[in-house]
């Protein structure tokens, strides 16, 4: 066996493609040797800006040898019918075999294959691998047809075993095959030769390039803790930029400099936007002030003056970028302190949707939605309505233009200077929120009512359109915003019924049309139970990740009340910690079996038993106790179901376990006595009535 090693060196990679490419390079090798019959022990792949690698550890020196057995066409069969099936078997006709079968003389084909040596396998995987590589975006240089991220300049491929490293000979638009590389750009940038994995990597650390790219990663981030440390402050996290920056360099080299004074005073998110977008900087925060106060970049090399020429020129750099946000801030404040109207006025010109319009007009429906959702959530009314009209307007502020990514967040720093309280200022950062699963929650009642309106106004204005998610699709993020409400709801134990508060939304949306149908042929009430639906579907899904199953939750939104999210949350959760227990299981069981029953002699009597029961015509001491056991249980399950008290309610459920198992064990429902039949099917009845007020345990699977 032997170890394969392939470098394929090029200029620049962008590091947002780098990760992928090796991934890439590592399946389309891996898969063309395995289909070719060369199996491997493992394969790991790694990259540089410079250079994807590919190391293939314990792989075959050759395929093996094969052969398949191929059924061909009958005997007699029109010729073009076994040409084809020669051709496809690369056989000749005098080569077949004729085989009786069941269904009469069949040709049989042998195909017998040698197996190939790995050097030839591995060419051809490779440049196929090479002309047909999945770049995002690639190039074609000089007057070679080959198309590459950025132009390809050496491909290093070589196997290694025991006598040593050979190169698997190829040849790629004039491309060569060899065992060389080069080190760093400006550091190293000769070429050497290698005889393998370990000496590939240990010789590229010596030429300055560190081929993993988590090792430069963990690099850079413990280089640049110590020197914030140092000096007593604190790197701000930021796991994305610094995945992108150990793709920018192959020795990284980490240096601290300097925030002019003038520009300390801009929020910190500005600072870490600003640095982070235009310089890829990590920002150094002073814990005291909180404060971003010094930055951290990231050079490809090492200089004599240890930096300081790079550190110059970038704080050159980043004083100018920094000075366009300052004057962005400024002149967003004074528009700010004479009201922010300006912005509030310029959003009447922008337009939301066709058919949905402006963004002033959406503004003004998340008002009034966040006016009638105020009382829900313990807000004030007005405050809500004003929370909400300025919730939006740093849309149109300078920053916002140049780092869409603050908007909300400039918002609430905008806030005071326009003469708003806190709870509005917070409010215009939070009801964005959450935006994913791992988003916090805003609590505060004027951000919950706002975030609330934001996302029903969404759901409730594209619904009124007929813009609904389908499959895969969802260009308008209808399930994030669902996803979000329900999440604001039940995190915040919300309790307010949601058909209502769709019917809201839809009233504000009414002018729009799903279709530019009629008025006449739009029915508001279907796409209001359309759009319950689809909260519940979301529901499931958010239910289904703390382990709540769907059958459940079916079983609860069977329920009066299912609007409710709360309400209905907390029903799902207590029964399915009920049907979790043994008592709940066999419960369900006998109940099931009473359902079924009766079902069967209402259907075959034409009548239904659902009252009438009486213990005067118990026979059996099981048969009274189930009546016993009943009139007990529904005593203690319709206080505790009006003060919705589920676990109270499903703790009495499970003392009819043992009686209904008792009854079914000594009892026989279809007596010859009708008298006694009716009586017991109207029992079965009050089991199934006493059950179905807590849940709908029909729709319980099992």
């Amino acid at each position: 066996m032997s170890d394969l090693l392939i470098e394929l060196f090029s200029e620049e990679i962008p590091a947002r493609m780098q990760k992928r490419a090796a991934e890439d390079l590592k399946k389309l090798v891996t898969d063309g040797l395995v289909e070719a019959g060369l199996t491997y022990a493992g394969a790991a792949a790694l990259s540089t800006p410079r250079r994807l690698t590919l190391a293939v550890e314990g792989l075959l020196d050759r395929s093996p040898d094969t052969r398949e057995e191929r059924k061909g066409p009958k005997v007699g069969a029109p010729d073009k019918a076994i040409d084809g099936f020669l051709r496809g078997a690369g056989v000749t006709r005098d080569q077949l075999e004729e085989r009786e079968t069941p269904k009469g003389a069949v040709y049989f084909a042998l195909i017998e294959k040698q197996g190939r040596p790995a050097a030839d396998i591995i060419a051809e995987v490779l440049e196929a691998a090479i002309r047909n590589f999945p770049w995002p975006k690639s190039m074609r240089w000089g007057a070679g047809s080959l198309r590459w991220v950025r132009p390809l300049h050496s491909i290093l491929c070589i196997l290694s075993d025991e006598a040593g490293a050979t190169v698997v000979p190829m040849d790629v638009d004039g491309i060569t095959s060899g065992d060389k590389t080069a080190g760093h750009r400006f550091m190293a940038p000769d070429r050497f030769a290698v005889t393998g994995f370990a000496d590939y990597e240990a010789k590229l650390k010596a030429a300055k390039v560190v081929l993993s790219p988590d090792e430069r990663a963990d690099h850079i981030w413990a280089e640049a803790q110590n020197a914030a440390f140092a000096r007593g402050l604190e790197i701000v996290e930021d796991k994305a930029l610094l995945s992108e920056v150990a793709g920018l360099v192959e020795w990284p080299v980490v240096l601290m400099g300097d925030i002019d004074d003038e520009f300390i005073h801009l929020p910190p998110e500005v600072l870490q936007t600003s640095m982070r977008e235009h310089q890829k900087f990590f920002s150094v925060k002073n814990p005291k002030f909180d404060r971003i106060e010094k930055f951290i970049t990231v050079a490809n090399r090492e200089t004599a003056d240890n930096g300081a020429t790079i550190l110059a020129g970038n704080q050159k750099v980043l004083s100018a970028r920094l000075a366009d946000a300052k004057f962005f801030w400024e002149n967003d404040i004074r528009v700010a302190e004479a009201g922010g109207h300006p912005w509030l006025d310029s959003l009447a010109n922008v337009t939301f949707h066709n058919k949905l319009g402006t963004l002033a007009d959406r503004i003004e429906r998340i008002a009034q939605l966040a006016g009638a959702i105020a009382p829900s959530v313990g807000a004030d009314h007005d405050l809500a309505e004003k929370a909400a009209r300025w919730a939006k307007a740093d849309l149109s502020s300078e920053m916002v233009y140049e780092f869409p990514e603050l908007q909300g967040l400039m918002g609430k720093y905008y806030a005071a200077p326009a003469g708003y309280p806190e709870e509005v200022a917070n409010a215009a950062q939070e009801h964005y929120s959450p935006l994913g699963p791992s988003d916090d929650v805003p609590t505060a009642p004027i951000s919950v009512a706002v975030a609330l309106a934001d996302k029903l106004d969404t759901l409730t204005g594209f619904w009124a359109i007929d813009e609904k998610p389908t499959g895969s699709k969802d260009p308008f993020a209808l399930r994030r915003a669902a996803l979000g409400f329900i999440r604001l709801v039940l995190e915040n134990g919300l309790r307010f019924g949601l058909e209502e508060q769709i019917a809201v939304g839809l009233a504000a949306n009414g002018s729009a049309r799903p279709n530019d149908q009629d008025t006449e042929d739009y029915t508001g009430l279907d796409v209001d139970l359309n759009l319950l639906s689809f909260f519940h579907d979301r529901l499931k899904v958010y239910l289904k990740d703390k382990g709540i199953r769907h059958d459940v939750i079916d079983a609860c939104l069977a329920m009066p009340g299912n609007d409710d999210l709360t309400l209905l949350v907390k029903r799902a959760e207590a029964l399915s910690d009920f049907l979790a227990t043994d008592d709940g299981e066999n419960l369900l069981q006998g109940v099931k079996r009473a359902s079924n029953i009766l079902a069967q002699a209402e259907e075959k009597d034409g009548v239904e038993y659902s009252y009438g029961a009486d213990v005067k015509f118990a026979e059996s001491d099981e048969e009274k106790a189930l009546f016993s056991a009943l009139d007990q249980a529904e005593a203690k399950i319709t206080p505790a179901m009006e003060a919705e008290d589920f676990a109270a309610a499903m703790s009495a459920m499970a003392t009819l376990r043992a009686p209904i198992d008792a009854f079914f064990e000594a009892v026989q429902i279809n007596s010859d006595n009708q008298v006694l039949r009716r009586n017991r099917l109207n029992l079965l009845s009050r089991i199934r009535t006493i059950s179905g007020g807590v849940a709908d345990l029909s729709r319980i699977e099992g």
